[in-house]
């Protein structure tokens, strides 16, 4: 007979880097779950921006049961087909012209900036080392990644940290270009800050970053592990920008729920990473291939694509009725179906009560630091569960206001 699972057995087993809801999820269906006790969620969360297509997709079910049914795992002293259909999905989609298969964002700009750095000293010589990031900016947590993320509160715990990394102001081309100079070796980038706030990028600042890593010879890194995969209503946000990296990273919702990440740049810099440069256990294992393949076949289509734009359309609409009416935010911004609703300076620190009021209204979602509630919800969600969790959040609001004024 199978143990009973409570909440409270996190606490007691698990180590406590995190703080989880107080519910147990045990079953999805599209962009609804279920507790334990059997209270439904609307999941405008989507898993941070991962479950792109839902829950329980047929479609992805079947792709991983029938590649489950043929074999899961060989270690990458062999290759598979699955993943080497996936590789020219990549390509024949984007500016890439090869791909580095791991099984997370933070694996995925690990390699991007590794690459950097091989490709900076190959051709130009060691002192060609310095990264530029910037504030606020979330690339993982390995120890070379939360270093160049911009949040000290990520890194401080873990110094000495990875050297010559710089963190420029986001938004500010300025900032940036007083640091961007002959030893820098990489810019990296997110086309729309997600961790940091849910704040897109002018154009003109990536179009000058684009600029600077020309003349500097730096390695432009775009990392969309949250923007990619239609996040933004194009498959990548480059495309919406019309700016094209030279290296980019994938992850979350490109297997849709399935660890999978990857690194996409062109022959001139992949050159540089030959046999035993660098590698992984898991990357590029058919099981991934097979659903993230599934992922891009669906996603990668005018119908999805033209879809994200529509409802973000619903979302913001009802977003800035709620607001009218309640007077919560200062600003609602976002591309796609990343949104942010950044609170009034009098409820500054408080976005965290509003997700907790949600859970008990019916709804998961996220927030990005203190004073941003987030929606990542999956790319076709429908209108009906967009309106019905959407009424189930301006409820958690009014709650939330409600316990701000007793």
């Amino acid at each position: 007979m199978s143990q009973s699972i409570t909440r409270q057995n996190f606490d007691e087993w698990m180590m406590p880097v995190y703080a989880p809801a107080s519910f147990i999820p045990v079953r999805g269906e599209g962009s609804t779950l279920w507790d334990q006790q059997g209270k439904d969620y609307i999941d405008f969360a989507g898993g941070i921006a991962v479950n792109a297509l839902g829950h329980a997709n047929p479609d992805l079910r079947k792709a991983l049961e029938e590649q489950a049914a043929k074999f899961w795992h060989t270690g990458n002293g062999y290759t598979n087909e699955p993943i080497l259909r996936l590789a020219k999905q990549l390509i024949d989609a984007t500016f890439a012209d090869k791909v580095f298969f791991c099984n997370s964002g933070a694996e995925a700009n690990e390699v991007a900036l590794k690459l950097a750095r091989k490709y900076a000293h190959d051709n130009f010589g060691p002192n060609k080392s310095g990264i530029v990031a910037f504030k606020n900016a979330f690339h993982g947590r390995t120890l070379f990644t939360v270093s160049a993320g911009g949040q000290p509160a990520y890194s401080q715990d873990f110094a000495p940290l990875p050297p010559q990394i710089s963190h420029a102001i986001y938004n500010d081309l300025q900032s940036a270009s007083e640091l961007i100079n002959e030893n820098t070796c990489a810019v990296i980038v997110e086309p729309m800050q997600g961790e940091g706030g849910v704040v897109p990028a002018d154009p003109t600042f990536l179009q000058g970053l684009r600029e600077l890593c020309d003349r500097h010879n730096a390695v432009l890194i775009f990392d969309e592990v949250q923007t990619g995969v239609g996040r933004t209503g194009e498959l990548y946000a480059y495309m919406h920008y019309g700016i094209t990296p030279d290296v980019l990273s994938t992850a979350k919702a490109l297997g849709g729920g399935f660890p999978i990440g990857a690194m996409l740049t062109t022959d001139k810099f992949s050159k540089v990473m030959v046999v035993g440069t660098h590698g992984t256990t898991y990357g590029g294992n058919p099981l991934a291939g097979a659903v993230a393949g599934r992922v891009m076949e669906i996603i990668n289509t005018p119908e999805v694509l033209n879809g994200v734009k529509q409802r973000h359309a619903w979302f913001v609409e009802r977003l800035n009725k709620i607001n009218q009416k309640h007077q919560l935010f200062s600003e609602v911004r976002g591309l796609g179906l990343l949104i942010g609703c950044v609170l009034q300076p009098e409820y500054s620190g408080k976005a965290k009560l509003i997700l907790q009021a949600a859970a008990q209204e019916g709804l998961m979602m996220l927030i990005a630091g203190a004073n941003v509630v987030r929606f990542a919800p999956a790319l076709i969600v429908s209108e009906a569960e967009v309106q019905k969790g959407l009424d189930r959040f301006e409820r958690a609001c009014e709650r939330f206001l409600a316990g701000e004024q007793s």
